[in-house]
């Protein structure tokens, strides 16, 4: 018996379509399981350790409201002190006043910024700070690429302890002068950076790479680069590699060697800035 043309045409429809239905839902079964499992993919960001003997607890830094030499009048140099006192905080073993904390023991003193080491001193004990972080603001351009320039000093006093001097620690000191712990508090800054963070330099973006890992949204369009979209963004950026140095600094001056940063992970820290 023949089969009317019509309804072979009619079969081969169905059977199409439900074909087509079936690889349909197996590609959004697949996509979808990718899709879930890239925003369930965590990773940890890099994360800076304090090179100070944490027996005593955490080390209590302060930052100082920046100057602006920048050049540019719209600097909102108050935000960037806050990111400071955020990347601060991240470090293990550091914790930071509010910036507010800090400026209304400063108008308590009758001073509106630090200049000297002796201010920075005394303004340290009125907070009951280990450090103090003062500086400027050098370069700002919040249009992609952005630029944030910062010169920053840290200013630090020996954290006293109950059961006196370290007799080891001190025989080393004579030996290893990295390990004069704060002796030149009066005289001059324990560290200092003078960084340039100019996104149109490769360098650059290879450590905003390097710092998005684990602080930025993977299944977004813009993936890492995100972070040179927002200027507040990258002056959290800008604020952690500032910091990133400081340690560092004081990590050689305090004479350990143990690694930076830390992530579990891995090291990855990022490359050294262009100066």
């Amino acid at each position: 018996m023949a089969i009317d043309t019509s309804v072979k045409q009619q079969v081969r429809g169905n059977t199409w379509r439900r074909w087509a239905a079936a690889l349909g839902a197996g590609v959004a079964m697949i996509c979808g399981a990718s899709c879930g499992n890239s925003r369930d993919v965590l990773e940890a960001p890099q994360v800076l350790v304090s090179p100070y003997d944490q027996s005593q607890g955490d080390a209590l830094w302060a930052v100082v409201p920046l100057g602006n030499e920048s050049g540019v009048s719209s600097v909102d140099t108050y935000m960037i002190a806050d990111k400071l006192v955020a990347a601060v905080d991240q470090v293990r073993g550091v914790a930071c006043l509010p910036v507010n904390r800090t400026i209304q023991v400063m108008r308590a003193r009758g001073i509106s910024g630090v200049r000297t080491p002796e201010e920075a001193r005394a303004l340290a004990a009125s907070l009951g700070a280990d450090g103090l972080i003062v500086g400027n603001v050098t370069a700002y351009d919040p249009y992609d690429p952005p630029t944030l320039g910062l010169a920053l000093a840290l200013y630090v006093r020996e954290r006293s302890t109950d059961s006196g001097p370290d007799p080891m620690r001190l025989q080393q000191a004579y030996r290893d002068d990295r390990v004069s712990v704060r002796s030149n508090f009066e005289s001059r800054p324990a560290a200092t950076v003078s960084e340039t963070l100019d996104a149109k330099s490769h360098d650059v973006l290879m450590q905003v790479k390097n710092y998005a890992q684990g602080r930025h949204d993977r299944t977004s369009a813009s993936g890492w680069r995100g972070i040179l979209a927002s200027m507040d963004r990258y002056t959290e950026f800008a604020a952690y590699v500032a910091v990133s140095r400081l340690i560092d600094q004081e990590r050689l001056r305090v004479g350990i060697g143990a690694p930076r940063e830390g992530a579990a992970s891995g090291d990855s820290s990022p490359p050294p800035a262009q100066r």
